[in-house]
């Protein structure tokens, strides 16, 4: 089965070759480009995977990653942000892994596929 991730990026340009990148690996991309809508999405069932900018026009990724590990959510989170650094994320201890922008592609996919392996 087709592996699900949920994206949320306001970067126009950086969501497009993220999807690209990913959909070209096999992945189902959902993608969002702002917080509004992501807090209003109703999947089918959820995915395997979150990547979260940090920095975004109505809201903090970090704070959506909050939210949704208080809720239980057991799927993994990604924080990606040319702002923040790791320790910066690492610290607040709800992202699952962190990488930052501007990304090595390669890294990308690693990242990815070692999380989607949990």
């Amino acid at each position: 089965m087709e592996k699900k991730i949920i994206l949320l990026e306001d970067d126009p340009g950086v969501r497009e070759v993220i999807e690209l990148i990913l959909d070209l690996e096999g992945y189902k991309v959902i993608s969002f480009d702002t917080v509004e809508k992501f807090m209003a999405k109703k999947p089918e069932h959820e995915p395997d995977l979150f990547i979260l900018d940090v920095m975004l026009p109505d809201g903090n990724g970090t704070e959506v990653c909050k939210e949704l590990k208080v809720k239980g959510n057991e799927v993994p989170v990604l924080m990606m942000s040319a702002h923040a650094r790791s320790e910066e994320i690492t610290k607040l201890g709800v992202a699952d892994a962190f990488i930052e922008k501007p990304f090595d592609i390669n890294h990308l996919l690693s990242k990815v596929a070692s999380l989607i392996a949990r």
